[in-house]
């Protein structure tokens, strides 16, 4: 394979928080990508850092709860594919069912809200790869991969 032909994939950290069959998704608003729609507490895993590092940071950032390496369960891996490596991730997903604090909206300017739904009746408005990631999570899975152009 030539180097030109290898490019680098960004990844992300993402929490699920469950509070028995319930899921706290948080609404996206003023991101520029899939706005108005319901997605996971996450972002990009900064350099020198561990997905557990970029989930507890993100957690907190975002929701303003205080998460412990121990508290958080690996539970899935996506990996979104594109020609474009702008839009080619690997996605961590942790399940956190204990955590300190209260999930509160630290960044209003990107998040219109976080609620509680049933993780088998979720928001027709969830981004589709995370309603996949839920969904596929649900029945045992811990893996998939996705196509930019399934999306």
């Amino acid at each position: 394979m030539r180097n030109q032909d290898k490019y680098l994939i960004k990844s992300a950290a993402y929490i699920i928080p469950r509070r028995g069959n319930q899921v706290l998704l948080s609404l996206r608003e003023g991101t520029g990508y899939m706005d108005g729609n319901y997605g996971l507490v996450a972002g990009h895993i900064e350099a020198n850092e561990t997905a557990e590092d970029g989930a507890i940071r993100e957690a907190k950032e975002e929701s303003s709860i205080v998460l412990t390496k121990d508290q958080l369960k690996f539970v899935f891996l996506m990996h979104r594919v594109s020609a474009d490596p702008v839009d080619s991730y690997i996605d961590i997903f942790f399940e956190v069912t204990n955590w300190q604090g209260e999930f509160t909206n630290m960044e209003p300017e990107k998040c219109g809200g976080l609620d509680w739904f049933d993780i088998n009746q979720l928001p027709e408005n969830t981004v589709p790869y995370i309603a996949q990631v839920l969904n596929s999570y649900q029945s045992g899975q811990t893996y998939v991969s996705r196509r930019k152009e399934d999306v």
